[in-house]
């Protein structure tokens, strides 16, 4: 992994992170949603401060992580909720770890002190990174949405910072 690092995404970066999330989205176990967003759309949605992307030696995008907030409310500003997608052609490489440690790096360093996310039971894969990435499980929501026409459970987890 050496020739892998980690930088802030910029805006040159959308054409591969938009084309990773929608590989990610085509796979159909990563979100409920079946189309990426445009570039506008997505940049809206992502808290600018903890966009992070994956790059090899050509500065290639090889993945990529982001976070939204989960409440507009104050009392929820330290609570997050994240993305990571990774390009097939890069995965089981550490790429995904990579970048939600840099992320958990990053969040922390800005007061944030948890990070959640929702991933289908079937992936196992995401499930088995994040629990090694020190999230736990919460809980299961089950049906909680239709995917392709069928109904899909999400597998709730978190991360608590241990020094916010």
């Amino acid at each position: 992994m050496a020739d892998i690092t980690v930088r802030p995404m910029t805006s040159d970066d959308a054409d591969r992170v938009l084309a990773i999330y929608q590989a990610g989205l085509d796979a159909g176990n990563a979100s409920f949603e079946t189309t990426a967003p445009t570039w506008t759309a997505f940049d809206a949605a992502k808290l600018p401060d903890h966009r992070l992307v994956a790059v090899d030696a050509d500065d290639t995008v090889l993945g990529w992580v982001a976070v939204s907030p989960t409440s507009s409310r104050a009392v929820y500003a330290g609570v997050v909720e994240h993305s990571v997608y990774v390009d097939p052609a890069a995965q089981g490489r550490g790429v995904a770890r990579l970048l939600l440690d840099a992320l958990i790096a990053s969040t922390e360093a800005a007061g944030i002190w948890t990070i959640q996310s929702g991933i289908f039971p079937e992936n196992t894969a995401s499930l088995t990174l994040h629990q090694r990435a020190g999230f736990r499980v919460i809980g299961t929501r089950e049906r909680v949405g239709r995917h392709h026409g069928r109904w899909r459970d999400v597998v709730l987890l978190e991360r608590r910072s241990p020094v916010i």
